[in-house]
């Protein structure tokens, strides 16, 4: 299976100016994702997709592949992820290189237990997945069964039941994505879908977690690398 390896990261960040590649700890928070995916056995190629030439030098200082800078209208704020890997996919498409999958891996998710990536890929391949996505399990107060959503001016069950399932025990586990992998089949990617119909995952509730958005999660950021 050829997958590649694809790290998303625009230059315009409101939030928190020049996050990818400021410093966390020591080195440029794009950096934790290119090591994480340098160490990867399954992944065929490890590029980068910008449309900043200072991210763009920062992979390649830290052996990533920068075949190309991404066009300015696919890094607007409300750019889809998915015109996103279908552009890095169609530019190895026009060059006569073609991809079973695509790993996407945002530099904001920087803590990946070892082997994730790894494990992402081999499960798609064993079960024949469209996609594997890694995840984080809901807690049990906030569970979709016992969400509620506003229509008309009322509160209708998320879930579209009718009634709230009574008893905790009877809930069924739910699940978060965090961003930390994506690995989705090129068929999929073309058909409009990150995630196709057959979606497994990888459980990584118990590991050190973080989506840097905001300068609060910045900090939540170093305090879980300096821990």
């Amino acid at each position: 299976m050829k997958v590649l390896g694809l790290i998303t990261a625009r230059g315009g960040s409101k939030g928190i100016p020049g996050k990818n590649i400021k410093l966390l700890g020591n080195k440029p928070l794009i950096v934790y994702s290119i090591e994480d995916a340098t160490k990867s056995k399954l992944l065929s190629r490890l590029v980068v997709s910008s449309d900043d030439k200072s991210i763009l030098a920062v992979a390649r200082e830290n052996a990533a592949e920068v075949p190309f800078k991404r066009p300015a209208e696919l890094a607007a704020d409300d750019t889809p992820s998915l015109e996103v890997i279908k552009h890095a996919v169609q530019f190895f498409k026009e060059k006569n290189e073609y991809f079973d999958a695509v790993c996407v891996l945002q530099p904001t998710t920087p803590f990946r237990r070892k082997g994730l990536i790894d494990e992402a890929i081999a499960k798609m391949q064993q079960g024949n997945y469209d996609s594997v996505i890694s995840v984080r399990e809901i807690p049990t107060e906030y569970n979709p069964h016992w969400a509620f959503e506003e229509q008309g001016g009322q509160l209708k069950i998320a879930t579209g039941e009718r009634y709230p399932i009574p008893r905790r025990q009877e809930l069924p586990r739910a699940y978060h994505r965090d961003g930390a992998v994506y690995v989705t089949r090129t068929e999929s990617i073309f058909e409009n879908s990150l995630f196709g119909d057959k979606i497994g995952f990888v459980d990584t509730s118990m590991d050190p977690y973080v989506n840097i958005d905001t300068p609060a999660d910045w900090n939540k950021a170093e305090e879980l690398n300096r821990s």
